[in-house]
């Protein structure tokens, strides 16, 4: 779990972090460069949970790599099916990471909506409706690891 309090903002009890694959922590199916070494820094704080359509078919392979196994979604309703996971862990405790318009609405109802602004493009549609944003996965997951950041930048 990692807790944290964010002056004049919100105080935040984490369990889970929710992940969007291609596009947020993998570029043409392949993950990007640094992802594996944060998440198993962050594995022993969160649940960590990868959300695909397997876009590009790889994603058995980045399953193996993480030693996770991602919930696939189908093609249809994606954004419907980010929400309706999120909100099956109890939203108040997610921190969402995403890029796409399909994580719009899945970044604005986590307790912690992340934008990254991935290698594939982003959407402005899930920028909006995002906490924060960051430049790159990297960033993204070390603002988990030292939270300090994230406080500096929501306090209000």
């Amino acid at each position: 779990m990692i807790e944290i309090e964010i002056p004049g903002f919100a105080k935040f009890h984490f369990a889970h972090l929710v992940l969007d694959v291609n596009g947020t922590i993998a570029k043409d199916g392949q993950l990007l460069d640094g992802v594996t070494e944060l998440l198993a820094q962050l594995r022993t704080k969160l649940g960590i949970h990868l959300i695909t359509a397997d876009t590009h078919g790889n994603q058995e392979i980045i399953d193996r790599t993480l030693s996770l196994k991602a919930v696939r979604i189908p093609a249809q309703d994606q954004a419907k099916a980010k929400l309706n996971y999120i909100e099956g862990l109890d939203a108040d405790k997610v921190i969402a990471i995403g890029n796409g318009a399909n994580d719009a609405t899945m970044l604005e109802k986590a307790g912690l909506g992340v934008f990254v602004i991935g290698p594939e493009g982003s959407a402005v549609e899930a920028l909006l409706k995002a906490d924060v944003v960051v430049p790159n996965i990297c960033a993204a997951l070390e603002l988990l690891i030292h939270t300090k950041r994230l406080i500096a930048t929501l306090r209000r």
